[in-house]
């Protein structure tokens, strides 16, 4: 059905590992000539596990309902850049609140397959928040190693709520990854960080699921942090065409932000890995890592699509935000809206065709990060509780 290969040489390992000994990563290679697949792209009963003849797993899986997430058509974004036809897919209405869920389902179930009793990831926020609530539906214990101080609050709540244990480290994402390895290699606990070759075979269906609804887009726009979900996606689409089912890849194009973007700065200099950023910083938490562990891997799904990899400050970042909220209507966490302000910003370059399809991938809920919605947007104004202090207040705002 599949086997566990090094993306760098080549060699076959067992499903309970991470990396090679050479120091690659490891990638699931489904047997597609040996696959049955029992699904068409026709646009009904769209979910993750509606894929299934195509993931690596046998049991039936732990879900929760995942996938199958909006896929706005944004028309206002449209008009502003001059791009004829942009779609938004809202990963933040997964059951948890990110994509995160659609590496979840798949790693907990094969963490289930394998006989684990307890599993661990390195977070920053949306990892550890989707791990939790699927460890606690399997009936597993969880473990989560977060950067003291640089977790958004809503994401800590959630891994909390859903019965993980939670400890914040003195360091940053890189550290608490570096230390959660040993750990789990130490005591046995199955890893559940992007590193782990089962993960990104969940987060792939979200180019299934674009194919399904919409056939397959000239250009996929997502932010990249630990870089597991642009190659993830740059797979999916792989697998289409290598199957038959498509004959096109998009274009894969990722953002990072300007204080953490060792991808970018290796894709400008035409490299194909990354020198780390060993203080990365930027409000959108949920990609500030220094040091991607799929660098490697996003940067080849950029270089074979012919893609592009931009950054954008924080400005933009709240900016585009805010654009989604107020003109859209969809409310994202900032690192969500790094697409959507990388996309704004390319078009405005000319970097981007006019005719083009493209897709924004928004990863994570507004409601993951309420700290920054008040910071940026101001608290709620208070007024007495009367008609006439009411009135003049809309007539103050407006």
């Amino acid at each position: 059905m599949y086997s566990l290969k090094c993306i760098e040489c080549g060699k076959e390992w067992g499903d309970d590992h991470y990396t090679c000994e050479c120091g690659g990563l490891l990638e699931v290679r489904m047997n597609l000539d040996e696959i049955e697949v029992d699904f068409k792209l026709d646009g009904n009963n769209i979910t993750v596990w509606k894929y299934k003849s195509l993931l690596p797993v046998k049991m039936d899986p732990v879900s929760l309902g995942e996938g199958g997430t909006p896929l706005y058509r944004a028309e206002r974004l449209e008009k502003e850049t001059g791009i004829r036809r942009i779609y938004i897919k809202h990963e933040g209405l997964n059951p948890s609140g990110s994509f995160k869920d659609r590496g979840m389902t798949v790693g907990v179930t094969k963490a289930m397959e394998l006989g684990k009793r307890a599993v661990a990831c390195a977070s920053t926020g949306n990892t550890s928040a989707s791990m939790a609530m699927y460890a606690a539906k399997a009936g597993m214990r969880a473990y989560v190693l977060l950067p003291a101080g640089k977790v958004a609050l809503g994401k800590v709540a959630q891994a909390l709520m859903h019965g993980a244990k939670v400890i914040a480290i003195k360091g940053n994402f890189d550290d608490a990854l570096r230390i959660v390895r040993e750990v789990c290699e130490k005591e046995g606990l199955y890893l559940l960080n992007s590193v782990n070759p089962f993960r990104p075979e969940g987060q792939k269906t979200i180019a299934y699921e674009v194919a399904d609804e919409i056939g397959v887009p000239d250009r996929v726009c997502l932010p990249v942090g630990n870089a597991g979900n642009i190659s993830a996606i740059y797979k999916g689409f792989r697998e289409l065409v290598e199957i038959g089912l498509t004959e096109s890849m998009p274009k894969m194009t990722g953002i990072q932000a300007e204080g953490a973007a060792p991808i970018y700065r290796a894709f400008v200099e035409g490299k194909d890995d990354v020198t780390p950023v060993k203080n990365p910083e930027t409000i959108a938490t949920a990609i500030r890592i220094g040091n991607p562990v799929n660098a490697r891997k996003a940067l080849k799904a950029v270089y074979d699509t012919k893609g592009l990899v931009e950054i954008v400050s924080d400005d933009e970042i709240i900016a585009a935000q805010k654009f989604l909220a107020a003109r859209e209507g969809i409310g994202v966490e900032p690192a969500s809206a790094a697409s959507v302000a990388g996309l704004r910003k390319l078009a405005e370059r000319g970097d981007i065709s006019p005719d083009e399809t493209v897709v924004c991938v928004v990863t994570g809920n507004l409601l993951k990060d309420p700290e920054t919605v008040v910071r940026v947007c101001g608290e709620p104004v208070s007024v007495e509780a009367s008609m006439e202090a009411v009135l003049n207040s809309i007539y103050n705002l407006v």
